[in-house]
């Protein structure tokens, strides 16, 4: 018997740039799914070494799919149709929530939801765009496209960290969303990445356009980060690698294999150490315990828990080129000796 066509699937982007909170504010939407219900998420990220989809907390009923390598706006955009198709006649969710990369343009990934293909089978809501207060203090960051029309398109904005960020920087941030138009929805601040689950289903405006809708396509944001073959994995000692830049930021990852373990105390204390990052995540294998870190320039980096259980791997984004070699020679220098 046939299954019945799917229709209407609600569907919501969560964007902001790097280091905002995204996945987290996913992983907190996640904690409050109906149970009967079944979401998927689909989680873009601009290296090559997927992060985000281990970070992204395994529950029943919840179905993860990571694009690695690139933006959905670009250097990915033909694998979106394709990666959506699959994901919606395979695990025929209730809900999907897109996480674009924090460098990404949300334009194309609106087009493409919306084009002949989706536009019966996705029912698009609400655009919620976290913006991080201190980003004020980073002018270039204020300067780029992507930047901009992640809150132009947005139909929420809500500002995370906030018990980060002074009282000025928090003002200033609220003045920016109040002063763009078409209105935005409603204004929120948060911490923690705390969404409320009703803000999903508020409806998006078809009429907030992009101030820079050909910034970052296919044709204007040509990605030269080079795929490893499929076959090539790591070996005990030996990460695979990948390097790439693309739009002024260059990507470090590395895969270790499932046997290798790091000393705690030795990898925190070097990736703590490291200079010159602009967004640091990892998830690393200590003993029989696992534990995700992640990192911005302008923070602390936070620690916890982890469920991944396939591998150790760590991604760094930095707006200046980096010494690979010497970063991966501290990684292995931090390794567990391996037992017998």
């Amino acid at each position: 018997m046939s299954q019945a066509p799917i229709q209407s699937v609600p569907t919501n982007i969560i964007t902001g740039f790097l280091g905002t909170g995204k996945t987290t504010a996913i992983n907190h939407l996640l904690e409050h799914k109906p149970d009967a219900e079944r979401w998927a998420v689909l989680v873009n990220e601009f290296g090559q070494v997927g992060i985000d989809g281990s970070l992204i907390r395994e529950q029943d009923g919840i179905e993860v799919k990571e694009l690695a390598g690139g933006c959905l706006c670009c250097a990915l955009g033909p694998s979106l149709p394709i990666t959506l198709a699959t994901l919606l006649r395979r695990f025929r969710p209730d809900r999907l929530l897109i996480e674009p990369t924090g460098l990404g343009h949300p334009a194309r990934i609106i087009d493409t939801l919306q084009n002949e293909t989706f536009r019966q089978v996705l029912d698009l809501r609400s655009i919620i765009c976290l913006l991080d207060p201190m980003v004020l203090h980073q002018p270039e960051v204020l300067r780029q496209p992507g930047f901009i029309d992640q809150l132009n398109l947005a139909d929420l904005i809500v500002l995370n960290r906030i018990d980060l960020a002074g009282k000025d920087e928090i003002a200033e941030a609220t003045r920016l969303s109040t002063n763009l138009f078409p209105p935005k929805l409603a204004i929120h601040a948060t911490t923690r990445g705390q969404l409320a689950p009703e803000w999903l289903d508020l409806s998006h405006l078809p009429q907030r356009k992009a101030r820079y809708p050909h910034s970052h396509t296919a044709s204007s944001s040509r990605n030269s980060l080079a795929p490893v073959p499929r076959q090539e994995m790591p070996e005990p000692g030996r990460p695979r690698a990948q390097v790439g830049k693309q739009d002024g930021y260059y990507s470090y990852g590395w895969i270790f294999a499932a046997d290798d373990a790091f000393e705690w105390q030795a990898v925190q204390e070097y990736l703590d150490g490291l200079d010159g990052i602009t967004r640091l995540k990892a998830v690393l294998k200590i003993g029989h315990a696992w534990v995700s870190y992640n990192r911005n320039d302008s923070y602390p980096a936070t620690v916890g828990e982890s469920a991944w259980r396939r591998d150790s791997r760590l991604e760094i984004l930095s707006t200046q080129a980096l010494n690979q070699d010497q970063i991966e020679t501290g990684l292995l220098t931090c390794l567990k000796a391996l037992q017998p």
